[in-house]
């Protein structure tokens, strides 16, 4: 028999899935469980994606795709902000550089440059990064 669920005690689990095409919550209850609250929370590269405005795919059909696209600087900047929460960087210019190598090794470009272009110029102080 399995054990009791106590409701005060907060469970939290971490579900991987393809970038871009995050499962339906009614698809994952079940596998959960009843009393589990749900929350799906997209991956960087599932939000460069969805910024890149591409169409869905067929996953088994296409294989190792490139998104050959461009994104603005502030879509970068407001990926990053979505995802400050789950970054280990302690300010927001470390986590637009995590976006930014996410955006990357998706294959896209931001603003017309290549991403690891910006990433210099963060360092070089060329970019300033907004504060939070």
């Amino acid at each position: 028999m399995p054990p009791k669920f106590d409701p005060k005690e907060i469970k939290v689990m971490y579900l991987r899935c393809t970038g871009g095409e995050g499962g339906a919550p009614s698809a994952l209850a079940p596998k959960i469980g009843p009393p589990a609250q749900m929350e799906v929370v997209p991956s960087g590269s599932a939000l460069i994606i969805k910024a890149l405005k591409e169409l869905p795919r067929d996953r088994k059909k296409q294989k190792n795709i490139k998104h050959s696209g461009n994104i603005t600087f502030v879509e970068t900047v407001s990926i990053a902000r979505q995802m400050r929460h789950h970054s280990l960087a302690g300010e927001l210019s470390g986590t637009l550089k995590e976006i930014l190598g996410t955006a990357q090794s998706v294959g896209c470009n931001v603003g017309g440059r290549h991403p690891h272009a910006i990433i210099d110029d963060i360092h070089r102080g060329a970019v300033e990064c907004p504060a939070s």
